[in-house]
């Protein structure tokens, strides 16, 4: 049988406090240590490409989109401030990725989308994004993955309740 450092953590714990179940440490410390580790990894592509997460992020939500959102639209969708987010969008605009477009019903409002170049840049991150995961999820075969993104999800549906 495999083992990894969480084993061994968990070991330890058994060791130390046997009246505790630490079983769920388990889950909790491997999602947290595939986060930073995956994320270093998909972080590594997108510099590759001159962008941050929250860059490709933005891209990629405008992208899937497929049409101009409001600054609010991507702020919630993206989970952050709404100076951050202008912050984001004015950078990426003067990158020549995003353009502003005025609102026709509301001339202080404005939606934003992808320039061609914006087009074209996420759509090649997104290329070499996809792969790169491939290649992160290549230790399980496809049942496998399967099994575990149905697992994550229940996992984090009965989170959210």
């Amino acid at each position: 049988m495999m083992t990894d450092a969480v084993d061994r953590i968990l070991a330890q714990w058994e060791e130390a406090r046997p009246d505790l179940d630490c079983r769920p440490m388990g889950i909790f410390g491997r999602i947290s240590r595939a986060g930073r580790l995956f994320g270093s990894r998909m972080e590594q592509v997108f510099e590759k490409e001159g962008l941050s997460t929250v860059e490709f992020d933005i891209l990629a939500t405008l992208r899937r989109s497929q049409a101009p959102l409001t600054p609010t639209q991507l702020y919630q969708t993206l989970m952050l401030s709404s100076g951050a987010m202008s912050t984001r969008i004015d950078q990426l605009v003067k990158r020549g990725l995003l353009q502003r477009q005025a609102s026709d019903e509301d001339r202080r409002s404005n939606r934003v989308a992808l320039t061609e170049a914006g087009r074209h840049l996420i759509d090649t991150t997104l290329e070499a994004h996809v792969e790169n995961q491939h290649r992160m999820a290549s230790a399980l075969d496809s049942d496998e993955q399967h099994q575990l993104a149905g697992l994550l999800r229940k996992l984090m549906t009965d989170e959210q309740r």
